[in-house]
């Protein structure tokens, strides 16, 4: 099995600018009314051949980062494979919009009556496809916008194919890019979603001196990072990219790079990043793959395990919708 291990910390890159952010973010109104502390333009990064960069100063969940990341990379836009590996991160917004369309009251976020009416929305689109397919829609987000771009004359271009099949060929190349931000359709990803937050990621190949081989960076911009609940997640699921396509195209991993436009604590958030930051980070994990994986398709959640994570408990806090 390939695996890649350290006792560096992550967790560390991740630690200084979220102090940063409390130290000298302005408060800002938001789009969902909660209100966030914010700063604008920052930079981590991570050495992925050192460790995975999975947070040990609060548990992070890693079976939804890799349920999630396999649902964008099957180019779908259905919560419905959420619901049925029982990953609920993406529920709150097409719920939000199912009330709407049936004009049903909202209640409070996180209101008793919200759960309980997010709990009933969530068991029937995982047990009736009719219902997931009408109401477990968020348009053409991530996965749609990955595997198959729209072009003006009506084809669809699957960029992540693109970028293996470049990196196999011609390495040194500079349009290695995959982009979700595709400004034709922001209003219509909105309607039952959100525009992209990371908006667009480029790989970077080099030769390791001294040797044949090559080793596979990733950098990411991200437009809007909620610091607390979502950087964490989008950190593993772009190293995991990040060494699952390393890993088809014969790389070793090199570095994930993360970038951030707006990123921001939300106000409800302070004080659970006052307490993380109270906490001392443990030994990073380890990423193993399996071997016998030579297709990038052929990638399943049982091919990708995480060992010798020891995390600080989770740290609860509200989503901000």
């Amino acid at each position: 099995m390939q695996s890649y291990s350290s006792h560096s910390h992550a967790d560390q890159e991740y630690l200084s600018l979220m102090q940063h952010i409390l130290d000298h973010g302005v408060d800002k109104g938001d789009r969902t009314g909660t209100g966030t502390r914010s700063v604008f333009g920052h930079q981590m990064r991570f050495d992925l051949s050192q460790g995975f960069p999975l947070l040990t100063t609060k548990k992070v969940f890693m079976r939804s980062i890799t349920h999630e990341l396999i649902w964008f990379l099957q180019g779908s836009t259905n919560i419905e494979y959420l619901i049925q590996n029982k990953v609920g991160i993406w529920s709150e917004w097409p719920f939000k919009a199912y009330l709407k369309d049936t004009d049903q009251a909202i209640p409070e976020t996180n209101s008793d009556a919200w759960n309980a009416l997010l709990a009933a929305y969530e068991e029937k689109i995982a047990t009736d496809p009719d219902f997931a397919k009408q109401y477990g829609e968020l348009g053409p987000v991530y996965g749609y916008q990955w595997r198959s771009w729209p072009t003006p004359t009506g084809e669809h271009i699957d960029q992540v194919s693109q970028v293996i099949e470049t990196l196999k060929k011609n390495p040194d190349s500079r349009r290695n890019i995959v982009s979700a931000w595709n400004v034709g359709q922001i209003e219509e990803m909105q309607k039952s979603g959100l525009p992209p937050c990371h908006a667009l990621f480029q790989f970077y190949s080099e030769p390791i001196p001294g040797t044949q081989k090559r080793k596979l960076s990733c950098q990411l911009y991200q437009r809007s990072a909620d610091f607390f609940l979502g950087v964490p997640f989008n950190i593993a699921s772009y190293a995991l990219l990040t060494a699952m396509i390393a890993h088809v195209t014969d790389h070793e991993v090199g570095d994930f790079i993360w970038t951030g436009g707006d990123i921001h604590l939300y106000s409800n958030h302070l004080e659970q990043a006052r307490e993380q930051l109270s906490r001392d980070p443990r030994p990073m994990p380890r990423l193993v793959l399996n071997p016998e994986v030579k297709n990038f398709e052929d990638f399943a959640f049982d091919d990708i395990s995480i060992e010798d994570y020891n995390p600080h408990p989770a740290i609860k806090a509200p989503i901000a919708v």
